[in-house]
């Protein structure tokens, strides 16, 4: 997102930027710690007025990496929002006996709402795959084509029952994702669409797209999805570099 368009979520000040942080602490929100020599997963362990401190990654390398970068971005996406924030330098410390990060509490930060999520794209290979029981009671395997902490997106591959409609509750989805596993959650159809691609032999081909919206999510099951966004993304990422 562009700097410009970030304008509009932007909290500043002690207090609002304060109130996110012991939000990502009580939740236990997985932080995406970045810098220019690779990333982490860590979490917040502690908040006040002058800093925050978060746990160190499970690489070493990376963690001596992050000490001596000037320049972190850390991520961290709840189901109502996607938040963003930089750091200076870090400093290691001790929270409770174990070696910790610490920083200065940051004088910004953005808060993205969840309508503007991006969605990462499901690999090509291998597929993932969303199984479910139509409201008639038959059993369907959708393809997945899209992920976020909102909801899915999904192709489907096979006929569709009649008198589907958008609005119509899902109580079961089991969304299996691979080497991630799978989660089962509830769901609501919000749209009903088509994708539309140009074959090999440059004939148009159609294919229904439905897109769910989460209706519940567990804590375990957000945390779950926020670990594979993220390495989705940065399987994304890494693939793109190596064809650059």
């Amino acid at each position: 997102m562009k700097e410009t368009d970030k304008e509009q979520y932007l909290k500043r000040g002690t207090l609002a930027v304060l109130g996110v942080m012991k939000d990502l602490l009580q939740l236990q929100t997985p932080l995406l710690v970045n810098f220019s020599r690779g990333q982490f997963i860590s979490r917040m362990l502690a908040a006040d007025e002058t800093r925050i401190v978060f746990d160190l990654g499970s690489n070493n390398l990376d963690n001596d990496y992050a000490l001596h970068c000037n320049e972190i971005t850390v991520f961290a996406e709840t189901h109502g929002a996607k938040i963003e924030f930089a750091l200076g330098a870090l400093e290691k410390t001790d929270f409770e006996g174990l070696p910790a990060f610490q920083a200065a509490l940051p004088d910004v930060l953005w808060q993205i709402q969840r309508r503007e999520f991006f969605r990462i794209s499901a690999p090509m290979e291998p597929q993932f795959w969303c199984h479910c029981q139509w409201p008639d009671g038959t059993a369907a395997r959708l393809r997945l084509q899209d992920l976020s902490l909102g909801g899915i997106g999904v192709l489907v591959e096979e006929a569709m029952p009649e008198g589907l409609k958008s609005g119509d509750d899902f109580s079961s989805l089991q969304v299996e994702l691979g080497e991630f596993g799978q989660i089962n959650v509830s769901a609501k159809l919000m749209h009903i669409g088509e994708r539309s691609i140009i074959t090999n032999k440059n004939e148009t081909k159609v294919t229904p797209r439905l897109s769910f919206r989460f209706t519940a999510l567990e804590p375990h099951q957000e945390r779950q999805l926020q670990q594979i966004i993220f390495a989705l993304e940065r399987q994304a990422r890494d693939k793109a570099q190596r064809f650059q």
